[in-house]
């Protein structure tokens, strides 16, 4: 992680703060840049496609059991969807504000940065890098494998090899597509969000047709035994916020997006409403198919729910489990590999990371770097318990960004502010946040203990390797970046400098 970059190139310069008067002076869909860069290829369709692609994964599917275990009744449990969605549309305003104010790639590291220096920046790198994307991704593909699998093991779980070598498959071929063509990611985005978007409607239909038939013996009393102590409330809303998770993954990608100032917040006005609207009502039809004792027993609730309404057609459900998986794992892919490509651009990960292909224009090394990653995750058995010691470490740093805007606020009243939210909405994100990390903290010491530590350990790493690098790491780092260089056919990204 040297400062370096190899040969004569310049080094890498630490883009936080000073950097966003010069940004700010120019308008975000500029194309005059001389030099390679990330091309601006996303517009507002691409946008919304790609928040509800990433959001839209395997949860809504697989686990909103979740949320009814912590909640305790069916009442409760729909209160906390729709309250999850309320904040996460809250948050996303917030990003708005931050992604059109610091228009750069890398979201949270971006804003981190630029509100509170480089070693906070570096350790949410670190704690994304070490866990959060690639644990993410890795599951994501391996649901993939087991819902494309489970047809043809009806009765029980498909073979483990053959599970992890087809996730190990896809997670190669989406990371091929990412590095071949910007064009085809946004047309397997928009294909696939549209596929998940008809599967939650079938079973919103089925859940209809049901209730039609005068089958509300589920809805005699929606909030019996719903659990009240602030640290099951808690835990309910993770799992809700855990289903809303990657609202923020658009501004990771800002720099490729077609008139941010304009599409950033617009897809996030449209895709944050749909999605809250279509989470509420697939979960009204699985409260009134199933009950509270079928949901909490079910592996993958959708399937159960297809099992008992769709009949003959039911096969059909996890392969649609699948195609939404296949399109989460397509954008997550595409959005998390621009942070390492911004955290390397900056100095805080090897200078090869940030380099660019000069016929596709992307960010090959950084792709291929957290695809690697990905695929040792497969293998890695107890890999779902990863997250786990980690969930509250996302919300906390979610909740230092948007600190950051209320600290930038105060500390640059007069940079550039296309949109500029209400003040309550990050007072009331802050303090809705700060309830759930200490809540959490107090419910689960351990895995919250866990998470901590794995963020202090990137402190040591910080001045090791970015802070006072060794000299041979800098010489690593320049071979390494001469390599890549004339393997992917890559140069260093060129941004413009007023």
């Amino acid at each position: 992680m040297a400062k370096i970059a190899a040969g004569n190139e310049p080094v890498p310069r630490t883009v936080f703060a000073d950097d966003i008067k010069s940004d700010n002076k120019t308008n975000g869909d500029t194309e005059s840049h001389n030099g390679v860069q990330l091309k601006k290829e996303l517009g507002l369709l691409d946008g919304v496609a790609i928040i509800v692609g990433v959001i839209v994964g395997s949860g809504i599917f697989i686990s909103p059991k979740g949320v009814l275990e912590n909640s305790g009744s069916t009442g409760q449990a729909l209160v906390v969807w729709v309250l999850s969605g309320v904040l996460s549309m809250v948050g996303a305003l917030c990003y708005a504000e931050l992604g059109t104010m610091i228009p750069k790639s890398g979201g949270d590291y971006a804003y981190i940065g630029v509100a509170f220096g480089p070693l906070p920046a570096f350790l949410y790198l670190w704690v994304a890098l070490l866990i959060l994307v690639p644990t993410g991704n890795a599951i994501t593909a391996l649901a993939f494998a087991q819902y494309l699998l489970q047809p043809y093991w009806p009765m029980c779980d498909p073979p483990y090899w053959a599970v992890r070598l087809i996730a190990a498959f896809i997670t190669c071929l989406l990371t091929g597509i990412n590095c071949y063509n910007v064009k085809w990611v946004t047309r397997i985005t928009d294909t696939f969000t549209a596929t998940k978007v008809f599967a939650l409607l079938i079973i919103v239909a089925a859940g209809a047709s049901y209730l039609v038939g005068g089958n509300f013996e589920h809805w005699s009393e929606p909030f019996e035994g719903s659990k009240t102590t602030p640290g099951y409330i808690a835990l309910a809303f993770y799992s809700g916020l855990f289903s809303y998770s990657g609202w923020n993954y658009l501004n990771f990608v800002t720099e490729e997006l077609k008139n941010p100032y304009q599409n950033l917040p617009r897809a996030i006005c449209i895709s944050m409403p749909v999605i809250t609207v279509i989470y509420v009502i697939t979960n009204i039809a699985y409260f009134s198919v199933l009950s509270i004792d079928q949901i909490l027993a079910s592996d993958a609730v959708a399937v159960t729910f297809g099992d008992k309404m769709l009949g003959w057609f039911a096969w059909t459900m996890p392969l649609f489990v699948a195609a939404s998986t296949f399109g989460s794992l397509n954008g997550a892919i595409f959005a998390s590999s621009r942070l390492f490509f911004v955290g390397a651009r900056n100095g805080h990960l090897p200078a090869a990371i940030s380099l660019i292909n000069i016929n596709y224009l992307t960010p090959i090394p950084s792709l291929l770097f957290m695809g690697i990653i990905t695929i040792a995750l497969l293998f890695i058995k107890n890999v779902y318990s990863l997250i786990n010691y980690v969930s509250y470490v996302e919300a906390l740093f979610i909740l230092l960004s948007v600190a950051g805007l209320l600290i930038l606020r105060k500390r640059q009243p007069d940079l550039n502010r296309p949109i500029k939210v209400n003040t309550s909405l990050p007072i009331i994100y802050l303090i809705t946040a700060s309830f759930l990390v200490i809540s959490s903290i107090y419910q689960s010491p351990w895995e919250t203990g866990i998470g901590t530590l794995v963020i202090l350990l990137g402190i040591p790493v910080y001045y090791a390797t970015i802070h006072h690098p060794q000299k041979w790491l800098t010489e690593t780092s320049q071979r390494i970046n001469t390599v890549c260089q004339k393997l992917f056919l890559c140069v260093p990204n060129q941004e413009k400098i007023d």
